[in-house]
């Protein structure tokens, strides 16, 4: 989804200003209806949009880069506090495009940003699988491991979590699957694949077991692979990757 007015300005030779004035002054049906507000959301794959009657043809081109974040940033545009953001590093070229979900400050790897709305979306709300490289403090219990495998309902999940964090009580999903690359009574190293990966869960999951995450890092997201990229830089999609996440955006389907 996004704003009527980007949407225009997106898909046209319209400046976003120019946009609001269009809608307002009353030259814009969505689906064949007078539309006056510039920020009436729409969806950009099934929406039919006008202009002095003529149809806005959405491109279907889009462009994916992976970025290896590193630790230290924020995925966001501006921060109050002046911390550094993604935005700080990435390429001029690249400052709008949009990310795909959020690792947050303390975790690095790897993240996809796309200059398409809908793919952004439709990647941010799907169960593909996200996979991270995990460092806890202490041992990877039994009762860890009964919860990755049956998953776990938690009333008060905030261990973990941001400390302005609204999130209180959190349902974990079964892991996808997971491997224990070591397991030791000082620390241990996972490789876990999960569906979400959001506010940050695995942070909250491993807390509950009263075991800190010392190092995360995503290294794959719905089949994309970080592979070597190095901290900092960024990649486009390779073919295949391109061919995989078509294919994937095909198979959705249109709402009734």
């Amino acid at each position: 989804m996004m704003r009527l007015n980007k949407f225009i300005a997106h898909y046209t030779t319209y400046s976003r200003r120019e946009a609001d004035k269009a809608v307002q002054d009353g030259y814009v049906r969505i689906d064949g209806e007078l539309e006056t507000n510039p920020a009436t959301q729409v969806d950009e794959r099934y929406v039919k949009v006008t202009v002095s009657g003529k149809k806005i043809m959405p491109s279907e081109q889009f462009t994916v880069i992976v970025y290896c974040k590193p630790k230290g940033e924020l995925v966001t545009k501006n921060d109050p506090r002046g911390r550094r953001t993604i935005y700080d590093s990435l390429d001029n070229k690249y400052k709008h495009f949009i990310p795909v979900g959020r690792l947050d400050y303390a975790s690095e790897g790897l993240l996809l940003l796309t200059d398409a709305s809908r793919v952004a979306n439709a990647l941010m709300t799907s169960d593909l699988e996200r996979v991270y490289k995990v460092k806890i403090k202490g041992p990877v219990t039994p009762a860890m491991e009964e919860a990755m495998n049956k998953g776990l309902e938690l009333a008060d999940a905030t261990a973990g979590g941001h400390e302005k964090s609204r999130v209180i009580s959190m349902h974990f999903a079964p892991f996808f699957a997971y491997t224990i690359k070591k397991n030791q009574h000082d620390y241990s190293i996972l490789k876990v694949a999960i569906v979400e990966g959001q506010n940050r869960e695995l942070r909250r999951f491993f807390a509950h077991f009263n075991a800190e995450v010392a190092d995360l890092k995503r290294v794959s997201f719905g089949g994309v692979e970080l592979n070597n990229l190095p901290t900092g830089k960024t990649r486009f999609l390779a073919r295949s990757e391109y061919v995989h996440l078509r294919k994937f955006l095909d198979q959705e389907k249109k709402p009734e």
